[in-house]
């Protein structure tokens, strides 16, 4: 929901001032509306599922279309010299068409799950909503609970800020990294499609490096896809999620990184993973841009009632009261969100860093096992 719904339904309009045509929410029209967003809600996940069943029959199609191409590509190569000019342009064109097309639906089909998950934790925050209805009801309705309006300074305006904040700057990576690679490839497939007529040897040159500028690009986006939302934490859990962007972000930042994983290998509630993976990957994100560190201790221990955190790096430091305090008036996701975020999940985080002394954050959040 936007800040400006959120307050509507909240009653952060002056009683009596109907200026948009609306008075002060009522509790029974607050759960009316929640009733048709989760109805909503409901309809698109069963577009989507639609779509993401369309899709993976046309992303088969693609890749079988594809490993046929390339076998003919082989075939073309091995016997280069007696392959008229003609069908080595249209054998190279149909190759560069069906993997570009392979690449935007494999795209899609993530871009469509990745939605889906967010959908149906939404769905379900309303589902949970609904179900206590019963209680809060009669509560609002005899007046032992009065309607509160959302203010600027409450937790879930700073969150909803934080994640603008952060789709806005995922806006700009996707606008300055992929967006940008594409824009070069078409380019580079223009050059090539020239040049088959005048000179076929630079032409075959530049399409080995717009086979390998693809190459790289996919494995940009994949990269960016991870850090976005890692299909392995759905499919194999934190566990080895962790793994993995530990490893990639040794490989990228150069910083050696250590990852001791203790306790009980379970799957936990998605929230939770998902929770849990988020607040490490961005204290990693700190430890890269600000604390000019050359090892980080990553650890994780799971026991029966809580899953215990922590990430500790020899960088530089810094002084935590002034890092809080900052990092609450620029709205962004940073340390002070991040507190609140396992606070709203049950949980402590600990704080321990000084100028030149290096940081050590640690958090539990509780778990049912």
């Amino acid at each position: 929901m936007s800040i400006e719904r959120l307050r509507r339904i909240a009653g952060d309009q002056p009683a009596g001032d109907d200026s948009a045509g609306n008075g002060p929410v009522n509790p029974a029209q607050v759960l009316e509306e929640t009733r048709l967003e989760y109805e909503q809600v409901q309809k698109e996940l069963s577009e989507i599922d639609i779509l993401i069943r369309q899709s993976s029959t046309e992303v088969e199609k693609l890749a079988q279309r594809n490993a046929q191409l390339t076998n003919k590509l082989r075939t073309m190569e091995a016997n280069i010299d007696t392959v008229p000019r003609q069908d080595i342009k249209e054998i190279y064109n149909a190759a560069q068409e069906a993997q570009m097309r392979l690449f935007m639906m494999r795209g899609q089909v993530e871009q469509l799950q990745s939605r889906q998950e967010t959908l149906k934790r939404y769905a379900e925050t309303l589902r949970q909503v609904l179900n206590i209805s019963d209680v809060v009801t009669p509560l609002l309705e005899s007046g032992e609970a009065k309607r509160a309006p959302v203010d600027e300074g409450s937790s879930i305006i700073k969150v909803i800020d934080a994640q603008e904040l952060e789709r806005q700057s995922l806006a700009n990576q996707l606008h300055d990294g992929p967006a940008q690679s594409l824009t070069n490839l078409i380019l580079q497939a223009e050059i090539c499609e020239r040049l088959f007529d005048v000179d076929p040897l630079r032409a075959r040159a530049e399409l080995t490096e717009l086979k390998q500028a693809v190459t790289n690009t996919f494995q940009k986006v994949r990269e960016f896809i991870f850090d976005l939302r890692p299909m392995m934490l759905d499919d194999l859990g934190l566990n080895p999620t962790l793994k993995q962007a530990v490893e990639d972000f040794e490989h990228k930042t150069g910083i050696a990184c250590n990852l001791t994983i203790s306790g009980k290998d379970v799957r936990l509630p998605p929230h939770i993973e998902v929770a849990i993976f988020r607040i490490i990957q961005h204290l990693l994100k700190n430890v890269r841009l600000h604390a000019d560190a050359s090892h980080v201790q990553v650890t994780l221990n799971i026991s029966e009632d809580k899953a215990t955190a922590t990430v500790e790096d020899d960088g530089s430091g810094f002084d935590v009261a002034e890092a809080l305090a900052s990092a609450g008036q620029r709205k962004t996701i940073g340390l002070s969100t991040i507190r609140e975020r396992v606070e709203m999940l049950g949980g402590e985080i600990s704080i321990d860093s000084a100028v030149g002394k290096g940081t050590r954050v640690e958090f539990w959040i509780p778990v049912a096992l």
